[in-house]
């Protein structure tokens, strides 16, 4: 290691003040901060590495890349980190495959063609839940609406798609219907249509058809449109008219727990009955209680 003669009265620690420079540039010392914040050989690594041309700018923390796919609805957060971490992700061109990945938030990001193809075969399936089912897990004295999911309970004739028991893997309902509803339920092996039906953006309409009886209070069916709350935060503007003289149609982007029952219950209204016949531009039509199908390749909730 060349050392860096200097002259002067202090002439020695100077010569070590400049060895000590040399040998930074060459080989950082230990616990040596880089300008970047990383431990030198984490800095090295990172320089080596092809996914080097994606991170955040100078002085900027960046995005985690998992997120910001979620974000941008090409899959589940969990789904992003599966996909990393097989290097089926492209970042502004170059191949990513190291978890927790920070980006720029306006980076280009693309799926690579494994995973498009990975995601075209998950299946997003139609039940028309019974009451009595639940649409999540199950409960003392009632059953998942997922075990309606079976070779003898598919509707319709789909071709080429029957139902065989693989398909039931990570197959989870994207939204819940209560025990004592019927109707349209979603059940998918898609992260991106479990965010898009899941998420609180409030982006897709949710229709209803209500039996109610009871006497409803003054300017209630005003305050069904606009103007409730429930648990101390109010409730999005809703779509509410009478269908017949015990009959509601509610039109919804929003998902509380037993919303449109305590929403009946403070103007004054019960309701005996209560069935879900859209998601977004997805109906139940004439799909038989207790029957599914999948959802077709044209079909789309927005």
């Amino acid at each position: 290691m060349a050392e860096v003669p200097m002259s002067g009265k202090h002439g020695r620690s100077s010569r070590i003040a400049g060895t000590l420079r040399l040998r930074r540039v060459s080989r950082p010392l230990p616990g040596v901060s880089s300008p970047s914040g990383l431990a030198p050989e984490k800095e090295q690594a990172r320089a080596a590495s092809p996914t080097a041309g994606q991170t955040a700018p100078d002085g900027a923390e960046g995005v985690r890349l998992s997120k910001l796919m979620a974000g941008r609805g090409l899959c589940s957060r969990r789904e992003a980190d599966e996909l990393i971490e097989r290097g089926w992700v492209l970042v502004d061109g170059q191949r990513v495959s190291e978890l927790g990945t920070r980006v720029a938030p306006d980076a280009h990001v693309v799926l690579a063609p494994e995973a498009r193809r990975r995601q075209g075969g998950k299946m997003t399936v139609l039940l028309h839940k019974p009451v009595g089912y639940v649409s999540g897990q199950p409960e003392p004295g009632y059953r998942p609406a997922v075990t309606l999911i079976r070779a003898d309970t598919q509707f319709g004739d789909s071709g080429a798609r029957r139902f065989h028991p693989g398909m039931l893997r990570g197959l989870a309902p994207a939204g819940r219907l209560d025990i004592d509803s019927t109707g349209l339920l979603v059940l998918t092996q898609d992260g991106r249509i479990a965010r898009q039906l899941i998420g609180g953006d409030g982006a897709i309409e949710k229709e209803y058809l209500v039996r109610v009886e009871g006497r409803l209070r003054e300017n209630g069916l005003a305050l069904l449109n606009h103007g409730l709350e429930l648990d101390g935060r109010e409730l999005r503007p809703a779509r509410v008219e009478w269908i017949n003289r015990d009959q509601l149609r509610f039109v919804l982007r929003e998902g509380r727990k037993r919303q449109i029952r305590r929403m009946c219950e403070l103007v004054g209204l019960r309701v005996t009955g209560l069935k879900r016949v859209r998601i977004g531009r997805v109906s139940l039509g004439d799909l038989p209680v207790g029957q599914w199908r999948f959802l077709d390749e044209g079909e789309h909730f927005s």
